[in-house]
C-alpha cells in the first residue's frame, strides 16, 4: 500500500512538471482567490475595530431650549436610560459648553472678545446619546418625537449627522460585498483552469493510461497521480498567499497604526495566523483537488 502511494505521488509530481507553464498560470489565479479570501478574513477585524471606534466616538446631541430647567432634563434623562438600547447618556449644562468652548478657542482673541460682547451664554444645555448600534438613533429620535417633553427640545442633532453615519456604514459594507463577489468570481475562473490543466495532463499521458489500463491497473491508481497535481498546486498556492500577506502585514503594520493607531495588522495576523493557515490550505487544496476530480471524472470515464 505504501509503495503504491509512493508511485502515485512520484507520477503527481511528474505530471505537475510536465505541465509546469500551466501549473504557474493556474497557482497564479488561484494565489488571486486565496488572498481575496485572506484579505476577508483580516479585514473582519479590523472592521470591527474600525466600527467600535466610529460607534465610540458618534453620538446624538439633544438640544434644550434656553428656559428649560435642569429638573426637566434630568426627568428626560431618566426616562431615556430606561431605554435597553441607550449605552451612556451624558447631561452638558450651558456653562460647561461655554468653558469648553473658551479653552479650545483661546488662543484666538478676536473671536473670545467677540463672544464677550454678546453680553450671555449662547451654548444651550443638552443630552449626549450614545447608543450599542448605529442603526438605534433614529429609533430613540423617533421617541423623543413623540415624548411629552419634545416641547423642551431645540433641537436633535442626529438628522445633520445621518448622512455621515450612513455613509461610513455603507462604505464598509459596501467593500465586504465587493471582496466577496470578487472572491466567487475569481474561485470560478480558478477552477476551470485547473481543470483544463489536468484535462491537457490527461491528453498528454494518453498512452500512458492506455497501458496502464492494459496491465490492469485500477481506476484510483490511474487517477491518483491528477489529484495529486492538484493537491501540489492548492498547497504552493496557498504558501504563496501566506508569505505574501506576511510581508504585507509586517510590512505596512507601521503606516497603518499612523493612521488607525487601535488597529496592529501584524497582531492580527498573528493572532489569527493558525486559523488563517488553515482556511488557505483548506482553499487550495480543496480548489485543486475537487477541479482535479471533476476532470479526471469528465475525461477518464471507466
Amino acid at each position: 500500500m505504501f509503495i503504491l502511494l509512493k508511485r502515485i505521488i512520484k507520477m503527481g509530481w511528474k505530471n505537475f512538471f510536465r505541465n509546469f507553464s500551466l501549473n504557474i498560470a493556474t497557482i497564479f489565479i488561484m494565489v488571486v482567490v486565496i488572498c481575496l479570501v485572506t484579505l476577508f478574513f483580516l479585514l473582519n477585524p479590523i472592521f470591527k475595530i474600525l466600527i467600535s471606534d466610529i460607534q465610540e466616538k458618534v453620538d446624538v446631541s439633544i438640544y434644550f431650549k434656553e428656559d428649560t430647567l435642569p429638573e426637566e432634563i434630568f426627568k428626560l434623562k431618566a426616562e431615556i436610560s430606561k431605554i435597553p438600547e441607550v449605552k451612556n447618556i451624558d447631561y452638558v449644562s450651558s456653562e460647561q459648553i461655554f468653558n469648553k468652548f473658551k479653552e479650545k478657542y483661546k488662543r484666538d482673541p478676536v473671536l473670545i472678545e467677540s463672544l464677550t460682547e454678546l453680553g450671555y451664554n449662547p451654548f444651550l444645555p443638552s443630552l449626549n446619546i450614545k447608543v450599542y448600534q448605529a442603526s438605534q438613533y433614529e429609533q430613540i429620535v423617533k421617541l423623543l418625537e413623540m415624548n411629552s417633553y419634545k416641547d423642551l427640545i431645540e433641537k436633535v442633532d442626529y438628522y445633520e449627522r445621518k448622512p455621515v453615519i450612513e455613509k461610513i456604514f455603507s462604505t464598509i459594507n459596501g467593500v465586504n460585498k465587493a471582496i466577496v463577489f470578487l472572491g466567487i468570481i475569481f474561485g470560478i475562473i480558478s477552477i476551470l483552469i485547473v481543470f483544463n490543466t489536468i484535462r491537457i495532463a490527461i491528453y498528454n499521458s494518453g498512452e500512458e493510461i492506455s497501458i496502464m489500463r492494459l496491465i490492469g491497473a485500477s481506476n484510483w491508481f490511474i487517477r491518483g497521480p491528477f489529484l495529486v497535481q492538484g493537491f501540489i498546486i492548492g498547497i504552493i498556492a496557498s504558501l504563496i498567499t501566506f508569505l505574501i500577506f506576511f510581508g504585507i502585514c509586517y510590512g505596512f503594520d507601521s503606516k497603518v497604526k499612523s493612521i488607525f493607531y487601535e488597529v496592529s495588522l501584524f497582531n492580527i495576523f498573528l493572532t489569527n495566523m493558525l486559523n488563517l493557515v488553515l482556511l488557505q490550505l483548506l482553499i487550495g487544496i480543496g480548489l485543486g483537488v475537487c477541479s482535479s476530480y471533476i476532470a479526471i471524472r469528465r475525461y477518464l470515464k471507466t
